[in-house]
């Protein structure tokens, strides 16, 4: 009897924490998984921040019926744009070590091209 009860408790705690390294591990994948995507964005962003320009040329030359409006609208706001991935970028390089996600959405400039970019600062959701 005293030795199924031994046995029953060491196979309780064998499991307790195995569950608990299990989770340490699966957090410490999540962090660098996070770490290592910010890293890339942030090194992708800087180097084609200025893709934004005709990027933004392109969606205001669509939206507008005007070309003087588009051509215009489009690039005052892809220069905007253009300094807001590039900064986010070099943003995300200084931070990859903060467990966020990426502040321009979406994350890369070539992953929606025809949706206008958003900077949300420190994500922690997706």
């Amino acid at each position: 009897m005293m030795r199924t009860c031994v046995y029953l408790l060491m196979l309780c705690l064998s499991l307790l924490f195995s569950s608990a390294a299990s989770a340490q591990e699966s957090a410490a994948d999540t962090y660098f998984s996070k770490a290592g995507m910010k890293i890339l964005s942030g090194v992708a962003n800087v180097a084609t921040g200025w893709l934004e320009l005709p990027k933004n040329i392109i969606l205001w030359n669509q939206r507008e019926q005007s070309q003087f409006i588009g051509w215009t609208e489009g690039i005052l706001r892809g220069v905007v744009h253009t300094a807001s991935r590039t900064g986010s970028g070099v943003l995300d390089l200084a931070t990859f070590w903060l467990p966020t996600y990426p502040t321009p959405n979406p994350s890369l400039i070539w992953d929606d091209f025809y949706q206008e970019s958003k900077y949300l600062a420190f994500r922690t959701g997706g």
